[in-house]
C-alpha cells in the first residue's frame, strides 16, 4: 500500500477537488480571513499571504507525502476560492452537496471502501463543522440512493442524519446549512406541517434569501410529498413577493410549476398558458436583476431553457443557452438518465427554431 497521497483531481458537476497551487495564495489568504470561513477551519488569524504560500508549498506537500493528504485535500478545497466567497451561503451549501454526493457515489461504486476520505475527515477532525455538515448530507443522499422511501432502512439512515445535523448545528450555530439538510430529513421522515415549519423557521432566521433552502422546502410542499399543488404555489409565490430586487427567489414559482407539470400534458398550449407565462416572466426578471456571479443563476437559466423551448420561444431560449452552454448539472436535465443527451435535444430544438425564424446563433451576444 502506498504511503503517499497521489496527485489526483476529483470533479463534480460544479466543483473541482485538487491540491492548492502557489498562484492560489492570495485567494487562500482572503478566504481564510473571512469570519464565516473561520467557523469552518482552524488556522491562526490573521492569515497572511506568506502563511498561505507556506501552507501551499510546504505544509500541504509534506502532509501528502506522509500519506495524510486525503483529508487535507478536503480542507484545501474548502479554503480555496473556486466559486464565490465564504460569505455566500449558497456556495457553501453547494460545496456540502458536492462533497456528500461524491462520497455517496464512491460508496455505491465500491461498497465498504468508497468514501473513506469522509470517514477519515470525521475521525481526524470530529469538531469540524464542515465535516459534520458534509456527513449529515451524505447520510441523506445515502438514504435515497440505497433504500426506498418509507422502508425501515430509509428511516434508520435519516434518523442518524438528524442526529448529525444537530451536531453540525451546535458546531456552527449561525450556519444555515445543517438546517437545510434537516429539511430533507423532515420530508423523508414525514414531518407534519407544524413540525416542518419549526425547522424552516430556523433556516430563514439564518438565511432568509437562500435560494437552495427554498428549493429544498418547496419539495416538501409539493403534491408528491406532504403538500399540494396549491400549497407549493403559495409557498413559492409568497417567497417571490417578499424577495428584494436582485434575489433569484423571483424564479421560485417556475420551479413550483415544473414540480407539477403532468407526465402527459392534456391542455392545448399548456406551455403558453397564463400560469406558465407568469412564472417564466418572473424567472426572466430574476436572472436579469441578479448579480452575474450568483451561484444559483445557472440553475434558473437551465429551467428557463426547458420552459422556453417547450413554449417555442426560440430567441429567448437561445439567449439563455449562450450563458450556460456546456454545463448540464442542473434540473431539469439531472432528472434524466442521460442529462447531457436530454440537454442536447433541447439545445438542438432551440437552434433549429431560432434559425427557422431567421436568427443566427453566431450573432448572439456572449
Amino acid at each position: 500500500m502506498t504511503t503517499t497521497f497521489p496527485d489526483i483531481s476529483i470533479n463534480t458537476d460544479r466543483l473541482v477537488l485538487r491540491a492548492l497551487e502557489e498562484a492560489d495564495a492570495p485567494a487562500l489568504a482572503e478566504m481564510m480571513n473571512d469570519e464565516l470561513v473561520g467557523a469552518w477551519t482552524a488556522v491562526p488569524q490573521p492569515f497572511t499571504e506568506a502563511a498561505a504560500r507556506e501552507w501551499i508549498t510546504g505544509y500541504a506537500p509534506a502532509e501528502r507525502a506522509a500519506g495524510r493528504g486525503l483529508d487535507l485535500a478536503v480542507t484545501e478545497f474548502l479554503t480555496q476560492r473556486l466559486v464565490g466567497t465564504g460569505k455566500d451561503g449558497e456556495v457553501r451549501w453547494q460545496r456540502v452537496q458536492a462533497f456528500a454526493g461524491a462520497a455517496s457515489l464512491e460508496l455505491q461504486e465500491r461498497p465498504g471502501v468508497g468514501g473513506a476520505w469522509l470517514r477519515a475527515w470525521r475521525a481526524d477532525a470530529p469538531k469540524d463543522p464542515g465535516g459534520a455538515a458534509v456527513h449529515a448530507e451524505f447520510l441523506v443522499q445515502q438514504a435515497w440512493r440505497s433504500s426506498s422511501a418509507g422502508t425501515d432502512d430509509f428511516r434508520i439512515i435519516l434518523e442518524e442524519a438528524l442526529k448529525v445535523t444537530e451536531e453540525a448545528a451546535l458546531l456552527a450555530p449561525g450556519d444555515p446549512v445543517p438546517y437545510i439538510t434537516r429539511l430533507a430529513v423532515a420530508r423523508g421522515l414525514g414531518y407534519g406541517h407544524e413540525q416542518f415549519d419549526q425547522v424552516w423557521a430556523k433556516v430563514i432566521d439564518r438565511a432568509p434569501q437562500h435560494m437552495g433552502a427554498h428549493l429544498a422546502a418547496l419539495h416538501y410542499w409539493c403534491e408528491k410529498w406532504h403538500g399540494s399543488r396549491e400549497e407549493a404555489d403559495h409557498f413559492a409565490t409568497t417567497a417571490a413577493a417578499r424577495a428584494p430586487r436582485g434575489s433569484l427567489l423571483a424564479a421560485l414559482p417556475l420551479f413550483a410549476v415544473h414540480e407539477h407539470v403532468p407526465d402527459v400534458v392534456l391542455v392545448q398550449d399548456f406551455f403558453r398558458t397564463q400560469v406558465v407565462a407568469k412564472a417564466v416572466e418572473g424567472a426572466l426578471y430574476a436572472v436579469h436583476s441578479a448579480r452575474p456571479d450568483d451561484p444559483m443563476q445557472a440553475h434558473v437559466r437551465h429551467l428557463l431553457i426547458w420552459f422556453l423551448v417547450r413554449g417555442e420561444r426560440w430567441a429567448e431560449a437561445m439567449h439563455q443557452l449562450v450563458k450556460v452552454d456546456g454545463h448540464v448539472g442542473a434540473v431539469p436535465w439531472t432528472l434524466s438518465a442521460d442529462p447531457a443527451a436530454e440537454y442536447t435535444v433541447f439545445r438542438n430544438l432551440a437552434v433549429a427554431g431560432y434559425e427557422a425564424n431567421g436568427g443566427s446563433p453566431l450573432t448572439l451576444p456572449r
